[in-house]
């Protein structure tokens, strides 16, 4: 179109939480996010990143881990913490949130590929297209693969549910 400038677009990665150790060391499955969020960070280097994640029972919240080690290569003014949420509805909610009122264009969910279906989902409650940033590693059929498969083969309904009814409170709050 003449007379409009071409910018880039406003893209936000979040980074969804893992467990993290009693050691404050991060998981097999959150280090592995992590170094997916950090090759992430260096292809769009105009990209902010929005860790999320509580503090479990123990140790630091997933979101400080995250930064820590992410801090190591990205600046600290790209990285924002959500230590609230605690789930993957709660995390999806507080993103949405942040990308409207940062006004951001695009949104790449980093998190394990058996995770992306449900994000993706609740990310559209919002009106938000989720681009998965794709993760190679986690193909291999483990046992934790297997058991991680199920347990999104059942969150799957139950968020679908869940996160109706959260986007239906939200916009009843707004108006």
């Amino acid at each position: 179109m003449a007379g409009r400038s071409a910018r880039p677009p406003r893209r936000l990665i979040v980074v969804f939480g893992a467990a993290v150790r009693a050691n404050g060391r991060p998981s097999p499955s959150l280090r592995r996010r992590i170094d997916y969020a950090a090759g992430a960070a260096a292809r769009y280097p105009e990209a902010d990143l929005f860790c999320s994640g509580a503090a479990g029972a123990e140790g630091p919240s997933e979101a400080s881990v995250m930064a820590e080690i992410l801090g190591k290569t990205v600046a600290a003014d790209r990285l924002h913490l959500d230590e609230v949420s605690t789930d993957t509805l709660t995390s999806v909610r507080a993103a949405a949130a942040f990308f409207r009122a940062g006004g951001y264009d695009q949104c790449l969910s980093c998190t394990d590929r058996y995770h992306q279906a449900r994000i993706r989902m609740l990310f559209a409650f919002y009106g938000i297209y989720a681009r998965p940033i794709m993760f190679y590693r986690d193909d291999v059929r483990t046992p934790a693969w297997w058991r991680m498969r199920a347990r999104e083969g059942a969150a799957l309904p139950y968020d679908f549910v869940a996160g109706l009814g959260a986007r239906a409170r939200d916009l009843l709050r707004r108006r």
